[in-house]
């Protein structure tokens, strides 16, 4: 039996409002016009809210629905649809920086297109505007590769694009691998008879005795022509068209270097009088020897791209690919794709939580490291959230669904992923300046060394010329100036995905190493975000379970977040609450009420002065609380000052830790912070914090930021990403603390997931290790190009009598690559602080 298909999933809804309608008919002439859009899949229009909401299959250019509103006689307000989401092209075929440059131009010339981002190490193109996905695969076409089609918001559709991708991937590998041994198969003999001949004594004389010198390049030809139009075909049908249009890339200048060592070896094989006197000589072996080493670095490459997509793998293995639905009364395994919002999941002992809810029944505990990067299990029970992806321990528990597909935390980690690995760094502007100009200018440089060695070469000046004509073709490398950026920002921001560390925008992985300043939100950030009972000390001949009981019963009657840390300490300890009456606020002092017969008054100082207590009994405990920046209550039972309590947010415990690793980091720390001075400045003192901006409110912290930037330079500023999202947007670099579900992906340019400080240092030195990574790269392919073309080119000959065989440069070139995409894997390696 087949298995079930999975449902299709709609993109997310797009709404927008809908002018000059009047009645129900008006509303159902929209609806119809917008069913009609090809991709739509779902309409719903609101007469009262003069809105429409659409759901589409596919990616739907936004001016098509303004059309269609438009052709029944209804307007929809200017700029009032959202601007289009990105849409997402698998790009094959492109081989070199030259490739993204082509494709980028053919993308930036379609009209409706405002932005394209082509990436040669994830082989993606991103493009923003109008331009629908038929018109952008067209002109990618045009421009010599093939493109199809990546998204949805389909639950699977992360798993299926890459599952495509990565098939296709080890398709291309297994061609490369076929093709590099039938390729090597037959240069090994060409090799052999030609390099032997003249490296190897005795196999000139063995090849004159046995089938002559002519008939070894009738074999020579015979070998090369099959190693040339058979493994190596790809080089020239992509490379000579491109040559043709104006545009050359890397397959170019291997198909010009090849085809003229090829073409002058076919000349001297069979039309030998058309070459002066002196110069009849075959290089049979170096056009194979290209080609086949060539072919080597290809497929090492394709390797090593593929471990540098190893975290989007690892990412979308996460996603479950069924899960158990409760449906009429039955329990039923259906695919993923077939969970809606609302349903009842269930979920036994080892099995991956499959999306997005809320529990409704049982108890476990999930191991949520994958996603937070916290190695220790959450309790979960009625009323707790679970994240998909996430792994159930012993217990057993069903949970409502509250977001499944493309709306899952996986599913945006995913997408924030992929977008920061296909985005590009400031540092990538220089690169791709020189890119667009590099092969032409290497074709010139070899036509120049044609040129000089023809005219100021000694003897024979055409073979000398040819010779190093073709070095100069094949050592150039634009493959590794195409490679180095992207292949670290893959394996860079793969790595902080798998650390919890999600760079929302690929500019912050740059921007971030620079910071000199990281200004910190306390609420949430540096604290728990919640009060908690902190202390408790008491008068003598009171016992603290009868007092927390007394006073918590009391302010259970009370909403306020400090009357709740009471509550919620002795439900921790397990005290049960005797009965209350007679309960009263007393404004701006506190509160009172009888509870289990007692009479129980709560407040501060000055309200136990008023009741006529005395707390300077308690005068050296206060000092110390008001010190450490708590404010402390008293409480009082039947008449006798019974305890002063003192409930504060709570620091994270890795908070000190966090601190100091920013100082070594050498970075100035700053806390932000609408609290008022005195507690502030006590948390500050108790942490190390350099400075105390304090009693600010949301909307002064974004000038609190402004002048820290004055001071310091390049600043960072950390928060929960709600509250703070002004000052997040402010900042140089904005970073949100969340807890994996409660995350602020929109007002921030990275994403913690864990709720641990530390994750900012983390975050810095990953920022610091991929651009120096990036840096490590750029030198080596500017450096390699710049001191080896000379060299090809004969500039050492003079001098030394050093000439570079096309042999030798066909190996440079393919380990040149090699060279950094084996270097920015490194980085998987990178390790945070404990």
């Amino acid at each position: 039996m087949n298995a079930p298909v999975a449902a299709r999933q709609p993109f997310a809804p797009i709404s927008f409002p809908i002018e000059g309608m009047t009645c129900a008919s008006c509303v159902g002439r929209v609806e119809k016009a917008l069913k009609a859009v090809p991709g739509v899949e779902t309409v719903s229009v609101n007469l009262a809210t003069e809105r429409a909401s659409v759901t589409t299959t596919a990616p739907v250019d936004r001016a098509t629905l303004v059309a269609a509103v438009e052709n029944v006689g209804y307007s929809v307000p200017a700029r009032a649809l959202p601007p289009a989401g990105p849409i997402e092209l698998a790009v094959e075929g492109m081989t070199c920086a030259s490739c993204v440059a082509r494709v980028e131009r053919a993308l930036k010339a379609l009209p409706g297109v405002t932005e394209a981002v082509v990436n040669l190490a994830t082989e993606r193109a991103t493009i923003r505007g109008s331009a629908d996905a038929a018109a952008l695969i067209a002109t990618i076409a045009d421009a010599g590769y093939e493109a199809k089609l990546i998204g949805g918001a389909a639950a699977g559709a992360f798993a299926d694009d890459n599952a495509g991708q990565a098939e296709r991937k080890e398709v291309e590998r297994r061609q490369l691998t076929r093709d590099f041994i039938v390729a090597a198969v037959l240069t090994a003999p060409v090799f052999v008879m030609e390099m032997g001949a003249h490296a190897v004594p005795g196999v000139h004389r063995l090849i004159h005795a046995t089938i002559g010198m002519q008939w070894s390049w009738y074999i020579q030809f015979a070998l090369t022509t099959l190693v040339l139009f058979g493994p190596g075909i790809r080089f020239y049908s992509k490379g000579l068209p491109a040559l043709w249009h104006f545009v050359p890339d890397m397959n170019s200048l291997v198909a010009v270097g090849s085809l003229a060592a090829y073409g002058y070896s076919l000349v001297a094989t069979f039309a030998p009088g058309l070459l002066p006197p002196g110069t009849i000589n075959v290089y049979f072996e170096a056009a194979a020897v290209i080609v086949t080493l060539i072919l080597l670095g290809r497929l090492l490459e394709a390797r090593a791209k593929g471990r540098t997509s190893e975290a989007i793998k690892r990412l979308v293995n996460l996603q479950a690919r069924t899960a158990r639905v409760r449906r009429d009364g039955k329990s039923l395994d259906l695919p993923i794709g077939s969970v809606s919002a609302g349903d009842i999941v269930e979920v036994r002992p080892g099995e991956r939580v499959p999306v997005d809810g809320e529990v409704v029944e049982g108890d476990s505990y999930v191991d949520e490291s994958m996603i937070t990067g916290e190695p220790i299990p959450v309790a979960k029970s009625a009323g707790g959230h679970v994240v998909g992806g996430t792994v159930n321990q012993t217990g057993a528990f069903a949970f409502r669904a509250t977001a499944v597909g493309g709306h899952t935390v996986l599913a945006q980690i995913i997408r924030m992923v992929e977008e920061a690995q296909g985005s590009k760094l400031p540092i990538q502007t220089l690169v791709d300046q020189v890119t667009m100009w590099f092969v032409p200018a290497v074709m010139a440089v070899a036509a120049l060394t044609v040129a000089a060695w023809l005219a100021f070469g000694p003897s024979p000046a055409l073979t000398f010329a040819l010779v190093n004509g073709v070095a100069v073709l094949i050592i150039a490398c634009p493959c590794a100036m195409g490679l180095a950026t992207p292949t670290s920002i893959m394996v860079g921001t793969g790595r902080g995905a798998e650390l919890g560390i999600l760079f929302r925008k690929g500019e912050a992985l740059q921007l971030l190493k620079d910071a000199s300043a990281v200004a910190v939100d306390k609420t949430g950030t540096l604290t728990e975000g919640k009060p908690a009972l902190t202390d408790l000390e008491l008068a003598a001949g009171f016992a603290r379970s009868d007092v927390l009981a007394l006073v918590a019963a009391v302010e259970a009657r009370s909403e306020h977040p400090i009357a709740r840390a009471i509550v919620d300490a002795a439900a921790h300890d397990g005290i049960a609450l005797p009965v209350v009456s007679d309960f009263e606020s007393v404004t701006g002092f506190g509160v009172k009420a009888m509870a289990g017969g007692r009479r129980i008054e709560i407040g501060a100082d000055r309200y136990m002065r008023q009741l006529g207590h005395d707390v300077a009994v308690f005068a050296e405990v206060a000092d110390r609380l008001g010190s450490e920046g708590k404010s402390p209550l008293y409480a009082a039972i039947d008449n006798k000052l019974a305890a002063i309590i003192a409930v504060a947010d709570r620091i994270k415990d890795t908070t000190p830790a966090a601190i100091a690793a920013m100082h070594d980091l050498g970075l100035k720390v700053v806390m932000v912070s609408g609290d008022n001075a005195r507690t502030a400045k006590a948390i500050a003192a108790r942490l190390g914090i350099d400075e105390v901006v304090a009693e600010v409110l949301p909307n002064q912290k974004v000038e609190a930021v402004r002048r820290l930037k004055a001071r310091y330079g390049k600043v960072a500023f950390v928060g929960d990403g709600i509250n703070d999202a002004p000052a997040l947007a402010e900042a140089d670099v904005g970073l949100a603390i969340g807890t994996g579900t409660d995350i602020a992906i929109e007002a921030a340019d990275v994403v913690l997931m864990s709720g641990s400080l530390m994750g900012v240092p983390n975050a810095i030195a990953l920022s610091k290790a991929t651009i120096g990574n990036i840096r490590q790269n750029l030198f080596w392919a500017f450096a390699y190009n710049t001191a080896l073309i000379p060299v090809a080119a004969g500039a050492l000959y003079p001098t030394f009598g050093i000439l570079l065989s096309p042999v030798f440069a066909a190996g440079a070139m393919a380990l040149s690559s090699v060279f950094v995409l084996g270097n920015a894997l490194r980085l998987r390696r990178f390790k945070v602080a404990d």
